[in-house]
């Protein structure tokens, strides 16, 4: 059984019969959103995008998760009553007659002390000089995982990162669709943080079909 890091999405579409899609209405509306951004987390935002412009081509993979990409994502609030935020955690499913699994560096999920119902999952990365693997792949077969275990229709949300750039992945049944960069050294920092917000009410909205 191969680990979430050895995929690579070439090979993901073929095992598994997904499709990248050119258009996608509901990833157009996810990175449409708007949200009014007090100016305390504004000022926030740009302290810590100043930090990525001075580090970014020199932070490994801890230090730009610990002093970027977890303060952005602490913004905006994921641990909430019904859902919480898990890193470095295992995530398991089967799909057909295969067994997949791996260690997921970021999801929000139903569930206080383990993981049950992922909604959406983070993969970040190294610089941008450094990559020898497929980040898009590893996002993609964490997202079908959680697609088998949840069992109900709704998209599965997720976004992967490298060095400044940040991409959002969108999986609705068979079919997914990957946004150009959004980059955070630049005026798009503020859209990731609108993206990030709207991931919460899509949360919801899934919670709903749940039943939760």
């Amino acid at each position: 059984m191969k680990s979430f890091e050895q995929w690579e999405y070439e090979e993901i579409e073929s095992t598994f019969g997904l499709k990248v899609i050119d258009q996608s209405d509901l990833l157009t509306e996810w990175l449409s959103a708007t949200v009014n951004i007090p100016e305390s987390t504004r000022q926030e935002l740009q302290k810590l995008q100043k930090s990525l412009l001075k580090h970014v081509n020199a932070w490994n993979e801890d230090e730009l998760k610990f002093f970027f990409i977890s303060q952005v994502v602490n913004l905006v609030g994921f641990q909430q009553e019904k859902y919480n935020s898990f890193t470095q955690r295992k995530l398991s499913a089967k799909i057909g007659d295969m067994e997949i699994s791996g260690i997921v560096d970021f999801m929000v999920a139903t569930g206080m002390q383990h993981p049950r119902n992922p909604f959406f999952f983070l993969h970040e990365y190294k610089q941008e000089r450094k990559r020898d693997n497929d980040p898009l792949g590893q996002l993609l077969i964490a997202m079908l995982a959680a697609q088998a275990r949840n069992k109900q229709a709704f998209p599965i949300y997720g976004t992967y990162i490298i060095g400044r750039n940040w991409f959002f992945v969108l999986l609705n049944g068979q079919e997914y669709a990957v946004s150009d960069e959004f980059v955070a050294t630049k005026a798009d920092i503020f859209n990731i943080y609108a993206i990030l917000m709207k991931t919460k009410d899509y949360i919801e909205t899934n919670l709903t079909l749940l039943g939760k």
